[in-house]
């Protein structure tokens, strides 16, 4: 740390005898002299005054030309002073001879002697602003007070450890120069710090400077390590002390002024040499009004010191020095040349940054600065590959700390101005929009003010290199969170760099936070398409599947669901059941999907409307339920006609589709059923038809179909049991069975029946509503008693309880050709016998059924009931009693006949309203 920070100048030289003290006053020298004889007799000393050229003014000492003596008092003192100091606020001059005394400047008249306290003493500091005087008198130290400008009074007494050479004050401290080494002691409290040694040969020297601080016997720095900051060779020097403006270092017969350099020429010193600490705390001593030079020089050793430090290898202390400099970041990045710049206007135009103080240079010293250490980069040959590798890792990683703490400052300011423009531009456009309603005529385009985009392209220059920072540094997390979040990075740099270097991750989120959903679905499909060749690079599949496709398109499906459709085709056949559930958890519109994947997808509509109809818990609309059987019986017709030319058909042939077609005509009714009946071939496909006929209450033609088309009995019975159980309302459930029986026992008829020209009724009957169960609940607890006493009002009871016989005409409608199914008439009748009415029953069997199937068909229909003083009725909740009843066909059940009459004539008249609603 080696530097002139004084110039030795001589000011008095051939001074006769020997100088003992020496101080200033008004730009003049007072200097001490012992007498060439006196010195030898070793008493008697003068006071001579010196004064500068006589072109000179002012009160400081000045280095031009040698001072002359102007005045002299002989014998002033009668033995040689060991110290003399100036109060310059007083006016007074104190000196310590035999004692300490004190004379009035300039006339030198005795002021005050200190004769007692002070005899004896070797050393003095006086404290001009206070008041105070520090006197150091064998091994202790004596601070007295001033009062009233002629008395001195003892303040406090302190112990030091040896005999003081020089002392000087600072602040509430005094600085000893005792033995061979510095001391500090506190005035207040006595407390002492040792400082460092003055060296093997030279006594120590204490000065105080104006600035508050010491200047010692080697000129070192206070602060630690203390190193060396400026040799001055003056031998045999006596005494120094401090004026206004300089040190005056008093040999034997000459005094020589230590002029302090000014601060600029120190700082330049030590900048050459590489002190920038140093540099850059002398720079806090410039004057406060030439602060444009301070933040100028500070900038520039900010620079040089991170050259310094980032050649060396010091990366992140190099940064910091940087930021600290202010230099725009376009700078720094110059010094990594693997870094791609985006074209802005910023960079090469340094002028141009001005309006931002942080970015600009305050003096043309920087500029110059970076124009010489530009020469001076990457000069790295004799290094290793390793080496080169190593350095340019630890320097990335520098330059990714040095951008993340600049960004937040500048993102902010980017963002301000583009919110600035927006504002702007809506006022505009107001403007022209209230000029225009003014004026009722088009309105001229206003000229477009040009709003700067300073702050916006050094954010991109910003975002661009950090991004590719953090790649080269393997932080891909880091730029993966740096683009989820507000960025200006430059899309076609940030894309060619990433695709080089397959950070695919990185460049899909770059794709999704500029809005390029097409190109990142299309490179999502293309990376989890290699990832299948991709066998052992396990880490590459699991990075790459089909779930990342249905997770990028989640966000997408409510914004833009025609992408989201377009770019769904891959997983939808790869993974159809987390595809769909993306689009009824995120309410993409199921008439647009099918829609879509009709025309471009036909192979998957049918897939997605079966997963949506199985995991959908509301189900799915009408027309998407036609949608979705009329795709099935597509299917199963291509199917049927190629088996049918090959001669393998037969109605009980079941493909998978045919039963998934099967399965929906029977769970589901939103479906067109005319349409699938004219669909349908008239010489197959029964089983479908019979569904279809059973929808639209055609029960007759349906369980025709079971029974001699399909030849099921069992089919037939079960169509019947499902009728019965879910025609609750329906007047004449019972006579399905009738139905199946006529079936059975009168082929003929119903085989003309069936034969006729088959047409759809559906516009006839309710086949493509469901009963609603609002409607069933309606009916209420009597509608439902009602409902359960069907068929049992051909029944007329007697007080024995026995049938009264069979009608007549019994089997007067059957016909006489064709064969009857009279084992399965009869096996219904045994097992469904509650469910149907026995007369009509009867009036079906045929001529020569043995007598006892019918009587033990009227044994079933008898019911013998006991009634008693308990007995209740089912509808009212009265007593039976005396009073007519009815019986249930269960044989439990009993009722008033009155009752069961009312409940009757409710039901017609609810049963013609449900008619009419039809």
């Amino acid at each position: 740390m080696v530097h002139s920070a004084y110039d030795a100048v001589e000011l008095v030289t051939g001074v006769p005898g020997r100088i003992e003290a020496v101080a200033s006053h008004a730009g003049k020298l007072l200097v001490a002299a012992s007498d060439s004889e006196g010195f030898l007799r070793g008493s008697d000393c003068s006071l001579r005054i010196y004064c500068a050229p006589s072109s000179a003014d002012g009160d400081e000492i000045r280095r031009d030309g040698p001072y002359t003596l102007e005045r002299q008092e002989a014998r002033f003192w009668r033995r040689p002073p060991l110290a003399m100091e100036v109060s310059a606020s007083r006016d007074l001059l104190l000196s310590l001879s035999e004692w300490v005394a004190l004379h009035r400047l300039p006339g030198l008249e005795t002021v005050a002697a200190v004769s007692s306290k002070t005899k004896g003493a070797n050393a003095i500091a006086w404290d001009d602003r206070r008041g105070l005087l520090a006197v150091g008198r064998q091994k202790r130290l004596t601070i007295f007070r001033l009062d009233s400008g002629r008395e001195f009074v003892e303040v406090k007494e302190f112990g030091i450890p040896d005999l003081v050479k020089s002392m000087a004050w600072c602040g509430d401290n005094i600085c000893l120069g005792i033995r061979r080494e510095y001391l500090i002691i506190n005035s207040m409290t006595g407390a002492q710090t040792e400082v460092f040694s003055s060296g093997r040969i030279a006594p120590p020297l204490v000065v105080h400077l104006p600035t508050g601080e010491l200047l010692l016997g080697k000129i070192r720095s206070l602060r630690a390590p203390n190193a060396l900051v400026q040799t001055v060779v003056l031998r045999d020097v006596q005494k120094l002390v401090q004026t206004d403006n300089c040190i005056l270092a008093a040999l034997s017969n000459s005094v020589y002024g230590l002029l302090p350099v000014p601060i600029g020429a120190q700082i330049v010193q030590l900048t050459a040499s590489g002190e920038f600490e140093e540099a850059l705390a002398l720079c806090k001593l410039l004057p406060p009004e030439d602060s444009n030079l301070r933040a100028a020089k500070e900038s520039s050793i900010h620079i040089r010191y991170g050259h310094f430090l980032f050649d060396s290898g010091s990366y992140e202390e190099a940064m910091e020095q940087f930021s600290d400099s202010h230099v725009d970041i376009t700078y720094v990045l110059s010094l990594y040349p693997s870094i791609v710049l985006p074209q802005t206007h910023i960079i090469g135009e340094h002028d141009k940054l001005q309006d931002m103080p942080e970015l600009a240079r305050e003096s043309s010293d920087v500029t110059d600065e970076m124009e010489s250490y530009s020469l001076q980069l990457h000069e790295s040959d004799d290094k290793s590959p390793l080496e080169i590798k190593k350095m340019s890792h630890n320097a990335l990683t520098a330059l990714v700390k040095y951008l993340q703490k600049k960004r937040s400052g500048i993102i902010e300011r980017a963002t301000a101005e583009v919110t600035e423009e927006v504002v702007s531009g809506a006022v505009h456009h107001s403007l022209i929009l209230s000029d225009s309603y003014k004026s009722k005529k088009p309105n001229k385009k206003r000229a477009q003010t040009h709003t700067s985009s300073i702050a916006r392209e050094m954010a991109t220059v910003l975002d661009t290199s950090l991004l590719q920072a953090l790649i080269l540094t393997r932080q891909s997390s880091g730029a993966t969170e740096l683009l989820k979040g507000l960025n200006f990075c430059d899309l076609k740099i940030c894309e060619e760099f990433l695709k080089e270097r397959n950070e695919y991750l990185v460049l899909l989120e770059l794709y999704r936070s500029n809005g390029m959903h097409r190109e990142a679905l299309q490179l999502l499909n293309q990376l989890v398409e290699e990832s299948k060749s991709e066998i052992g690079n396990t880490d590459f599949n699991k990075k790459f599947n089909p779930q990342m496709i249905i997770e990028y398109l989640r966000p997408l499906c409510r914004s833009d669901p025609m992408l989201v459709l377009e770019s769904s085709l891959y997983v939808l056949e790869r993974n159809p059941s987390e595809t769909i559930e993306l689009f009824l958890s995120e309410n993409v519109p199921a008439d647009l999907v099918n829609s879509y994947l009709k025309q471009h997808a036909p192979n998957l509509q049918s897939t997605y409307l079966e997963l949506m109809l199985s995991m959908s818990e509301t189900g799915i609309n009408p027309n998407l339920q036609n949608e979705l059987v009329q795709l099935y019986l597509s299917e199963v017709l291509d199917w049927y006609k190629i088996l049918k030319e090959e001669g393998n058909w037969t109605e009980k042939t079941y493909s998978p589709t045919r039963k998934k077609l099967i399965s929906t005509l029977e769970s589901n009714s939103g479906y067109n059923t005319d349409l699938l009946l004219k669909r349908l071939p008239q010489d197959s496909l029964f089983e479908e038809r019979a569904i279809l006929y059973g929808k639209i209450n055609q029960h007759l033609r349906a369980l025709s179909l079971y029974v001699h088309k399909l030849q099921m009995p069992e089919r037939a019975v079960a169509y019947c049991d499902r009728v019965y159980e879910e025609g609750g309302q329906q007047p004449s459930k019972s006579n399905i069975y009738f139905n199946l029986l006529q079936i059975y026992l009168n082929p003929r008829k119903a085989q003309k029946e069936f034969e006729q020209k088959i047409i759809p009724v559906a516009s006839q009957l309710p086949g493509n509503q469901k009963v609603s169960s609002a409607a069933k609940v309606r009916m209420g607890r009597t509608g439902k008693k009602v409902v359960e006493i069907e068929g049992a009002d051909d029944v007329r009871f007697s007080p024995s309880g026995t049938d009264s016989g069979r009608s007549d005409g019994d089997g007067d409608d059957v016909s006489d050709g064709g064969p009857i199914m009279l084992n399965e008439a009869l096996e219904l009748l045994s097992q469904r016998w509650d469910r149907i009415n026995g007369a009509q029953a009867l009036r079906l069997l045929p001529r020569d059924t043995k007598l006892q199937v019918k009587e033990d068909l009227y044994k079933r229909r008898q019911a013998a009931v006991k009634i008693d003083g308990d007995s209740m009725c089912s509808l009212c909740h009265k007593r039976i009693a005396n009073s007519a009843f009815a019986i249930y066909p269960n044989g439990q059940t009993l009722v008033h006949f009155v009752c069961f009459r009312e409940s009757q004539q409710i039901k017609a008249v609810r049963g013609g309203n449900s008619v009419k609603r039809r």
